[in-house]
């Protein structure tokens, strides 16, 4: 078919196709023929269709093998739940809700222990039968790329904390120092070494093969600060609770927390047992307040799925270089934190004010005339050698479209550099 009878020839497609036949034709025509299931969306649909709660299918799912066929017959009631022969298996973990508008006004600050919220990534160390396993929060076995840990996990349990690095003793790095372990399949002895991994200790999930699950979190606090006690103290050392009489009282050391690398504190209720998901409750975190810059809008490029016509992601920028010489250097990309009404009104300025494009990528104006300044929240900075600014945000989202202000009022990249200093 011609470019201008294209058109009319998939419509036709379409109409005449079933909805399976639909959708291919969608994924070949626009090129996207990958398609991303996750694990979790994986052990949703196998606990609807058995019509069993998800965390049975998680407990289950590092001890079982292809084809799966006790799972199925159990999940399409043809047997038995299976058991699962694997040592040192994942549980599902416990999260926590965001504190909201109002809610401290409704809790009982007696009820609730605070402790610090660290900057690490979360963790499960389960070691059973001598077998050794660190699992991510999403039950992803992480433990190769941190063989220095697993060496020191010589004890019966599963233990819930936050990774980081550093010796506990001393000194704990930076969530760019973790960077350095991240992702890596394997890891060399010396970056081992200039980067030690340990786990800060925030539960108790099993201790000698008892289940500690269903107790209160003061007792399993117990026991925790007892089972620490007995670990390696290079490897292992327990979050500590934060004192506090009242919720004011809280809220000044939220501000200003004792390190640099604590994110905010955790309320956890006393009597809370550790309760897989995320229920409405038991457990708060209560973050630090967002930095925020003021940064000019570079380029855009489309979204994905629901948001593939609009240009939905976006570079921006602040100014760097003597006055009367600026520059925009990119700081940041975020794709979040907008309405769908201001989604459409950034998109319109898009296409109304590209200047060039880079394939899927348009360069937006930006100028000291011109210039779209965006509101943009972000948790922290890094520094950065692959980024032409020198830092690099961690989790930055569009706060406020700032329409009323002018491009050459953004902010410089002296005040970014303040803040990393």
């Amino acid at each position: 078919a011609s470019r201008s009878d294209g058109p009319q020839v998939l419509a036709r497609l379409l109409d005449s196709a079933s909805i399976s036949a639909r959708f291919a034709i969608i994924k070949l025509v626009t090129g996207g023929l990958r398609i991303g299931v996750s694990a979790r969306l994986a052990k949703q649909a196998l606990a609807d269709l058995g019509q069993v709660d998800v965390v049975e299918i998680e407990e289950l799912w590092h001890g079982l093998t292809p084809p799966y066929t006790e799972l199925f017959a159990w999940l399409e009631g043809r047997a038995e739940k299976p058991r699962s022969a694997a040592l040192a298996l994942f549980r599902p973990v416990m999260l926590s809700n965001a504190v909201d508008d109002g809610d401290l006004e409704k809790l009982d600050p007696r009820d609730y222990a605070a402790e610090w919220k660290w900057d690490g990534i979360r963790v499960q160390a389960a070691c059973e039968g001598g077998i050794r396993r660190l699992y991510s929060r999403t039950g992803d076995d992480v433990s190769g790329a941190f063989p220095d840990l697993a060496a020191a996990m010589d004890f019966e349990a599963a233990l819930d904390g936050e990774l980081l690095v550093g010796d506990p003793r001393e000194a704990t790095g930076t969530f760019s120092d973790l960077q350095q372990r991240l992702n890596r399949k394997s890891v060399s002895p010396k970056i081992q070494q200039q980067y030690p991994a340990f786990i800060r200790c925030y539960d108790a999930l099993q201790i000698d093969g008892e289940d500690l699950r269903a107790l209160p979190f003061a007792d399993r606090r117990k026991r925790l600060e007892t089972f620490v006690g007995t670990l390696d103290p290079s490897r292992f050392d327990l979050s500590p609770l934060v004192a506090f009489a009242d919720w004011e009282t809280l809220e000044r050391l939220r501000q200003a927390p004792p390190h640099p690398i604590i994110e905010g504190v955790m309320l956890k209720r006393w009597d809370s047992p550790y309760l897989a998901g995320r229920p409405k409750g038991p457990w708060f975190k209560w973050k630090r307040d967002p930095h925020t810059v003021d940064a000019v809008l570079m380029y855009a490029q489309r979204g994905h799925g629901k948001r593939s016509s609009f240009y939905s992601d976006y570079t921006f920028g602040v100014w760097a270089g003597p006055e009367g010489s600026e520059e925009l250097v990119p700081v940041g990309k975020a794709y979040f934190g907008f309405t769908d009404e201001e989604l459409r009104q950034i998109d319109k300025y898009v296409r109304d004010n590209t200047i060039e494009r880079f394939g899927p990528v348009r360069s937006v104006r930006a100028d000291r005339q011109n210039g779209l300044v965006l509101e943009v929240a972000f948790e922290g900075l890094n520094r950065s050698t692959r980024h032409k600014s020198g830092v690099a945000m961690r989790f930055p989202r569009i706060s406020r479209l700032r329409w009323d202000k002018p491009a050459a009022e953004a902010d410089r990249i002296e005040t970014l550099q303040a803040l990393l200093d």
